[in-house]
């Protein structure tokens, strides 16, 4: 018999399918549901023979009838590309998602953890972000579909907890990046990445100032088991890489580890773009001992390594950007 049955939410996804990787590793019976809108099937592809993982096509937005233990709900376009493209599905997916899983939860008697995000603060006033911090969030913006979404998921779990007694886990994820990150997600990381690596011109927004904290993606799953694993500790909880950087020193660490010779150009700053980002992660480290590993150099090094592959294999989604 497994150790336990797993339900991942998302799971062929960049962050989905990490962690599938490391529940499966260690044994748990895993259950992969993703519609693939964003998720991709080679992410999983070398899952998909082993006897205690499952993958399922599944829209979050619809009730799932499954038997598991825990549910890891991961499921969302996390990338303003992806959640713009379809921005009430985007809302729909966080909401009705939310209130399809935490029913699950509630029936299973399953603990759940939720997959919230750093956008819950907006574009904030304090810095860093701390978890008491409410954030300054355009209610009515272009990002709102997923900022608004993300945290009403998170007052749908923290009332289920109230109400239901349910044994939830809600962590608020910094930027994170790595293999597997989706080649058109227009998120900075791959973007940057991608452009040296063809030679094209890296793309910068505003004067390059505005700041982020990138976490490797191998760090941040080892946060989300520890935290799973941890008892009586509901969350919210930040979770990413406190070092902070600017787009300008990104794109400088990009062009020298890739030896591109692309030029860097600014485009206008795009709507409601938070100008700073940065985790307090003091509850991490108190709870669960957590703290990111991975320094940038190191990351970008492999997250390099991985699109470098996918262009020489003729990748559709990177060789037609």
């Amino acid at each position: 018999m497994f150790e336990r049955r797993v339900l991942v939410t998302g799971g062929s996804g960049f962050l989905g399918s990490h962690l599938c990787d490391r529940l499966v590793a260690r044994g748990d019976d895993v259950i992969c549901a993703d519609n693939l809108f964003t998720g991709r099937k080679r992410n999983i592809a070398h899952l998909l023979d082993k006897p205690n993982f499952e993958f399922t096509r599944h829209d979050v937005t619809f009730p799932l009838y499954v038997e598991v233990d825990q549910i890891y709900n991961l499921a969302c376009p996390a990338s303003p590309v992806h959640y713009q493209h379809d921005p009430v599905q985007t809302t729909k997916t966080s909401v009705h998602g939310a209130i399809n899983m935490l029913g699950l939860a509630k029936r299973l008697k399953a603990r759940i953890f939720q997959a919230s995000t750093s956008e819950v603060y907006g574009d904030p006033d304090v810095h860093p972000q701390p978890e008491e911090y409410w954030g300054r969030v355009n209610p009515i913006g272009i990002r709102s579909c997923y900022d608004e979404g993300k945290r009403c998921a998170e007052t749908l779990f923290f009332d289920y907890h109230r109400q239901h007694k349910l044994d939830i886990r809600v962590a608020r994820i910094f930027n994170t990046y790595g293999p597997r990150m989706h080649p058109n997600d227009g998120r900075v990381v791959s973007n940057f990445i991608v452009q040296a690596l063809k030679g094209q011109d890296i793309t910068l927004y505003g004067d390059g100032q505005q700041t982020r904290s990138f976490c490797y993606v191998d760090d941040l799953i080892e946060a989300f088991i520890r935290f799973m694993e941890k008892d009586g500790v509901t969350g919210p909880i930040n979770i990413g890489n406190p070092n902070e950087f600017t787009m300008l020193e990104l794109a400088d660490a990009v062009l020298d580890l890739t030896g591109s010779k692309s030029k860097k150009i600014h485009r206008p700053l795009p709507s409601d773009d938070p100008k700073q980002r940065q985790p307090d992660i003091t509850k991490a480290q108190a709870e669960f001992g957590w703290e990111p590993k991975v320094q940038l150099r190191e990351g970008l090094t492999r997250t390099i390594a991985y699109f470098d592959g996918l262009l020489k294999e003729g990748d559709p989604l990177i060789v037609g950007r």
